[in-house]
């Protein structure tokens, strides 16, 4: 029996998503491109989940395209087209409308596309074993799974080419420095500190959560008061929701509250 290129485990309110093809680095493959899709939609659609996360298998995060199968000639013109605009881009588009937040454990190698998979997350939290680069200009390509969207709204247009035109690898604390990665921690706790963080975000009243997303993702493409009437009434909604109440009222109990989704 073959084994899926991509895992997926629920642990708790907790969707772990792990790219599952270490004898490749990780590289894409359709199989993994298919269930990558496949897994954020059912997290998206499953109530229980209220936060995800996205690692690697081995020493790997993602190394972006199988470099095998460029040089075989095997993704050209439209056979390349076709596997960004029916594949890639659909992961992309999801985790566009998904209101629900994705944190990148990276693991280890995040290069080309697969840092491009990275910084598409809404965090990242990274070992300080990891490595990041931009290297497409080095196969003669551009990034074509939107890195070059991505990457400026993190570091800057100028910054952005420079990394994208010298293919330059980040070490974890340049990263950071960069504000591309949230957190550097030590390898062996990549896990342990990026489900701790998610199971933090996950404890959180999860409407709350989803439309804090959502405003934040909003704001940085439409004008002031725009967002101000968007926000108002998301609070608005938020002001009649069970969780609200319930918050103002174990605050002034001083105990925990309990979080229904309602």
């Amino acid at each position: 029996m073959t084994t899926p290129h991509m895992l997926y485990v629920k642990e708790g309110k907790i969707a772990v998503l792990t790219i599952n093809r270490p004898h490749a680095r990780n590289a894409f493959s359709p199989d993994m491109i298919r269930l990558w899709h496949k897994y954020l939609e059912e997290a998206k659609k499953d109530d229980g989940v209220n936060a995800i996360v996205v690692t690697g298998t081995g020493d790997t995060f993602c190394s972006g395209g199988d470099i095998r199968d460029m040089a075989e000639g095997k993704l050209r013109s439209w056979d390349m087209k076709r596997f960004l605009w029916d594949g890639v881009h659909r992961i992309i588009l999801t985790l566009e409308d998904l209101d629900k937040p994705v944190i990148g454990a990276i693991n280890g190698a995040a290069m080309g596309a697969g840092m491009d998979m990275a910084i598409m997350c809404d965090m990242r939290v990274c070992s300080d074993k990891a490595r990041l680069g931009e290297s497409y200009i080095l196969m003669g390509l551009c990034p074509g799974d939107g890195g070059a969207w991505f990457l400026p709204r993190l570091v800057g247009t100028s910054k952005a080419l420079e990394l994208f035109l010298t293919a330059d690898v980040l070490d974890p604390e340049q990263a950071l420095s960069l504000g591309i990665v949230n957190r550097v921690v030590p390898h062996e706790k990549l896990m342990d500190e990026t489900m701790r963080l998610a199971a933090k975000i996950a404890g959180m009243p999860p409407l709350a959560v989803r439309m804090m997303k959502r405003a934040v993702y909003q704001g940085t493409t439409s004008t002031l008061r725009s967002h101000l009437d968007y926000i108002s009434s998301q609070l608005s909604l938020l002001s009649e929701t069970d969780d609200h109440v319930e918050a103002a009222k174990a605050f002034l109990e001083k105990r925990k509250p309990v979080f229904t989704g309602k």
